[in-house]
């Protein structure tokens, strides 16, 4: 069967890979001119199997208002908000108040990383890629108390669904990040063994290659504009080069559609019929190198006080923070920067050389509940990936194989019903 995807980046290419290693003919669709380019290009470094979790929580309601109004806090807003963050805010309070529904789809969301890791350990096993993978665990900090109190409820939802998980205290913390020491306030911390580490921007490059090896075509410099329709079928993309000198053809047929575009999957959602409302959630990022490795993290770090999660990639320190909602707005305030750098320097002074750093920000694709969009469209051969929010990096390997499997007939591996595209139609 021939399959277009539509979208490049982390998650596309993973269903790209999972698509191919089944037989079928693969063509994906960018617009942008290389893999990787967008959400994937310099996001959080860690991949937190254990540590995911929905957007629409009630406990970040309670704390949105103080946030707002704190300097150095994790949720920023432009002002005045525009409609389209009026609407997303508004559907996150909604979900936010549903009873039960945060902590089944936390269950939900859980339970797809520990497919996740799995499906991209049978990756590595089965491909050599370089791109800084890292196998160390995480650990999330508590500088009080009421952080230490948090940190047991989470660990009562990993004992229950069999994530291995450590609670440990301020001397046990130190041995497992001896960096830590004497470094900002410690009560303890909770330490996931098997997440995982690495740079998703080259493993979508490098996986990008594979797929090209194994006769996957990529068309770059590509945008989708409309559709073939017959009846309740897709039958071709009409597509548009980005810009004046790309090589691109009027149409793509295919057998079935699979939309991975990530913030751009809510405008080409409307072209199939699909009511996607996801909502570009901005996040910035420091990259540094490395001057002490003795002083940086072992693995991925996550201070609590700031929401600042630190990951070392081989000999670079990437420090990643912040919520935003702004819309499309690429600026890079010079104040965001330095609260991640104040971030880095509370716990892991000297250890990376941040005047080289380099900045970035990018946009997640967020659900207004926060589980992503896996499943089928409403058209018949049309299948949805998307709308991963800041977890795109830790699901696309397991989410890849669902979509592959449902495109194939069979159960998927893990129940789709908290992540149906449906579930935004009222």
């Amino acid at each position: 069967m021939h399959i277009a995807v539509i979208g490049a980046g982390v998650v596309g290419v993973t269903t790209a890979y999972a698509l191919c290693q089944r037989g079928h003919q693969v063509t994906v669709i960018e617009r942008l001119d290389a893999a990787g380019m967008e959400t994937s290009r310099a996001n959080a470094g860690q991949r937190s199997y254990g540590y995911v979790y929905p957007w629409a929580s009630p406990a970040m309601i309670k704390k949105a208002l103080p946030w707002l109004l704190q300097q150095d806090a994790p949720l920023k807003m432009h002002l005045p908000p525009t409609a389209d963050t009026l609407r997303f805010l508004i559907a996150t309070w909604r979900f936010a108040q549903t009873p039960g529904l945060f902590d089944a789809n936390k269950r939900a969301m859980l339970r797809l990383g520990s497919y996740s890791r799995q499906c991209f350990q049978a990756l590595e096993d089965e491909l050599s890629l370089d791109f800084d993978s890292g196998h160390r665990g995480l650990m999330e900090l508590a500088s009080d108390a009421q952080s230490a109190k948090a940190l047991q409820v989470n660990a009562g939802l990993l004992n229950e669904l069999g994530i291995e998980y450590e609670s440990l205290d301020a001397a046990a913390t130190l041995e497992r990040e001896p960096a830590l020491a004497e470094h900002g306030p410690l009560v303890g911390s909770l330490w996931l063994p098997g997440d995982g580490t690495g740079d998703c921007y080259r493993f979508t490059q490098a996986l990008a290659r594979t797929c090209e090896a194994r006769g996957v075509c990529f068309q770059y410099g590509a945008q989708v504009v409309g559709a073939e329709r017959d009846k309740g079928h897709i039958r071709a993309l009409r597509l548009k080069p980005s810009d004046d000198g790309a090589d691109v053809p009027e149409c793509i047929a295919s057998d079935a559609f699979v939309l991975c575009a990530g913030t751009q999957s809510r405008r080409l959602g409307e072209l199939f019929g699909a009511k996607l409302p996801i909502y570009p959630v901005k996040g910035y990022s420091l990259t540094a190198p490395l001057l002490d490795p003795e002083r940086a993290p072992r693995s991925t770090v996550i201070d609590d006080r700031y929401k600042v999660v630190s990951t070392r990639l081989g000999s670079r320190l990437r420090a990643t923070g912040f919520v935003e909602l702004a819309d499309m707005d690429r600026r890079i305030p010079g104040s965001r920067l330095a609260t991640i750098r104040r971030a880095i320097e509370s716990r892991f002074p000297g250890a990376a050389d941040l005047d080289a750093a380099e900045s970035w920000t990018g946009f997640r694709p967020m659900t207004p509940d926060g589980p992503p969009v896996i499943g089928e469209g409403k058209r018949n051969n049309l299948y949805l990936n998307t709308g991963h929010g800041t977890f795109g990096w830790t699901l696309s390997a397991g989410s890849a194989q669902l979509v592959a499997q449902l495109i194939d007939g069979e159960t998927p591996a893990v129940s789709l019903e908290p992540f149906r595209p449906g579930r935004f139609a009222h």
